[in-house]
């Protein structure tokens, strides 16, 4: 098994890891740059998953220098994410499961994300989870977001588990760091970004999909 420790809370990640919106935000981007006549590459457009919005928009700032002007680019992207997700808002593979699992034995888990309130509300509520989490940390709750350990820490303190006890579930490798730096296990569940050898090395696992994890937690308790 590769649990050090008992599994006593789990923490989640939102985008990428429950949700399957990562991909959405990436081709929306990509669409919004085109759409505003501006080059943008896959490889810049995969170097801010993981990373909260606001952080997002300097480091688009930054590679267009001085004169960029970011609300055309902005404007394109939130029509394009906002139609892509009309109709639903797909989970990832073994997200309901692992969900209900936790749920119906008793096990403590939060969410912590980089997203900010708004966005967890809306896809929280229109996917019928709203009460699901016993405790949620977005990105207006912390000083400081993934790749630093405050969202991880602020989840742990509202369920009362000690970090080191948690299990926290990732797809990025900010949050993975994050994770790590908590003192938490984390397990990374690969969504558009591969598993380096660094990253690796902070995780005590890494699963194909939820219904992996599961299986984990299962098999352990």
């Amino acid at each position: 098994m590769p649990f050090t420790r008992p599994v006593v809370a789990v923490v989640f990640d939102m985008d990428g890891l429950l949700v399957d919106t990562e991909r959405v935000y990436f081709n929306a981007l990509l669409k919004a740059a085109r759409a505003v006549d501006l080059v943008m590459t896959e490889d810049f457009v995969r170097s801010m998953i993981g990373v909260p919005g606001k952080e997002c928009d300097a480091m688009i700032a930054a590679h267009y220098g001085a004169g960029f002007s970011p609300e055309p680019l902005k404007a394109a992207y939130r029509s394009f994410v906002a139609a892509a997700l009309e109709r639903e808002i797909p989970f990832r593979p073994g997200a309901r499961e692992i969900l209900a699992y936790l749920t119906e034995e008793g096990v403590p888990h939060a969410l912590a994300t980089s997203a900010r309130r708004a966005a967890v509300d809306d896809y929280l509520g229109r996917l019928g989870l709203t009460r699901q989490f016993d405790a949620i940390v977005s990105r207006e709750d912390v000083q400081n977001p993934k790749p630093a350990p405050d969202p991880f820490l602020a989840a742990a303190a509202r369920l009362g588990v000690a970090p080191a006890y948690c299990l926290a579930l990732e797809d990025s490798h900010h949050g993975i760091t994050a994770a790590h730096a908590a003192g938490m296990m984390a397990i990374m569940v690969p969504d558009m970004l591969a598993v380096t050898d660094a990253i690796r090395a902070k995780c005590i696992a890494v699963a194909d999909d939820l219904h992996a994890v599961a299986a984990l937690l299962i098999a352990a308790r």
